[in-house]
């Protein structure tokens, strides 16, 4: 079990001064006191440019790749630093060779699922959402349709849902596509770093993710696995200097050689944020280090709970599944009085978000039993 006392003593020591419960990882991640530092220390290297080694430039990318790699159980190569996850779905649906047909994902995914595909039209491509039951996907019929439909040409799913907290099954729906020959599609970012994932045992195409969540880490950072197999097959839509072999040599850069890198940085189009890859390095060398089997396990005992609570309250209706092997970090449940339950949070400084006419509690490895219980007592109020 993590030692979240002494976590939040050493990483977030500001919560024992602060009278509120943090409960919105799933928006917005508090970054740990190592990565505060590493911030101040870059902010003076950039305050002084001339003082900034440029190997450190080089190594904040470099240890950016391999830890998200690690998080996710992949290769440092197959790791393409990206703003955000919304780029990386951006890459999939315009470097991937699409022939006319159906990409399929499911209703009420986050937008940055959807509109980079619905923008194909012109390509011949049509997004289909797949209907909702109970409020959650519908797993089975979205592989059903894999399996008997010849026009589906890509899926494009969340790993874990914004506003439920689903968690989708991976391996089921990515057997579904590699034996049809589609393209399978991922937005990690509301799963990655707080559940395992071994991206080398799971038949996924593009896996999309960025830091400032679960993550813990700066706004502006994020990354993009790319199957080892599909890295030199796919044409990047993007180009731009910082892809190309040939600019690795700064005294000469006017000889130009059109050659992509032969590994994901081909899909690096431009200078990297290097200050904020290195803050969020610092924030995942943490999680690397308290490691995400842990922090998975914490979680599911803190979600446990306010699961527990939702089913016995008969004005209550969860929406994340109780099934501990289906949900994350994300607690979704509706009231039947939603505006006086989330006034209520709000008055006792419970930090949460209402998506989707639900109200979303997300805590995170500096949250403790306590705090959840004391969040359940303010409900039942």
């Amino acid at each position: 079990m993590l030692d979240t006392i002494s976590l939040r003593a050493t990483q977030f020591a500001w919560m024992a001064d602060d009278p509120g419960i943090y409960l919105n990882a799933a928006s917005v991640g508090p970054m740990p006191e190592a990565a505060v530092r590493e911030a101040a220390r870059w902010s003076a290297w950039r305050a002084r440019p001339h003082a900034i080694p440029f190997s450190s430039l080089l190594e904040a990318a470099a240890t950016a790749r391999q830890q998200f790699a690690a998080l996710v159980g992949a290769d440092h190569d197959e790791i393409a630093l990206m703003p955000n996850t919304t780029y990386g779905l951006n890459l999939a649906a315009r470097a991937l060779p699409l022939r006319p047909g159906v990409v399929l994902a499911f209703d009420g995914e986050f937008p940055s699922c959807v509109y980079p595909f619905q923008a194909l039209g012109s390509r011949g491509v049509t997004l289909e959402l797949i209907p909702r039951v109970h409020g959650l996907p519908d797993e089975d019929a979205l592989v059903q349709a894999i399996e008997q439909r010849s026009d589906v040409v890509a899926v494009v799913v969340s790993w874990v849902q914004f506003a439920s907290g689903y968690v989708a099954d991976l391996a089921r729906i990515g057997r579904a596509c590699r034996a049809r020959g589609v393209f399978f599609i991922v937005d990690g970012i509301q799963g990655c770093g707080v559940r395992p994932l071994d991206l080398h045992a799971i038949p996924v195409d593009l896996f999309a993710s960025g830091a400032q969540k679960w993550q813990l880490g700066p706004w502006g950072t994020g990354f993009v696995y790319v199957r080892r197999e599909l890295v030199t097959a796919l044409q990047p839509h993007d180009v731009g200097w910082a892809c190309m072999k040939r600019s690795t040599d700064y005294t000469r850069l006017t000889e130009y050689e059109f050659d992509f890198f032969d590994d994901a940085r081909r899909f690096e189009v431009v200078t990297l944020a290097y200050h904020d890859f290195a803050v969020a390095n610092a924030a995942t060398a943490l999680l690397l280090e308290l490691g995400v089997p842990a922090i998975a396990a914490h979680l599911d005992t803190l979600t446990g709970r306010l699961t527990q609570w939702a089913q016995s309250r008969a004005d209550v209706r969860l929406i994340t599944p109780a099934e501990s092997a289906r949900r994350a970090g994300v607690v979704s449940f509706a009231p039947v009085a939603l505006a006086p339950m989330a006034a209520a949070l709000t008055s006792a400084q419970v930090h949460f978000t209402v998506r989707e006419g639900a109200i979303r509690l997300s805590p995170h490895v500096y949250n403790t039993l306590d705090e959840i219980d004391r969040v359940v007592a303010v409900l039942d109020a």
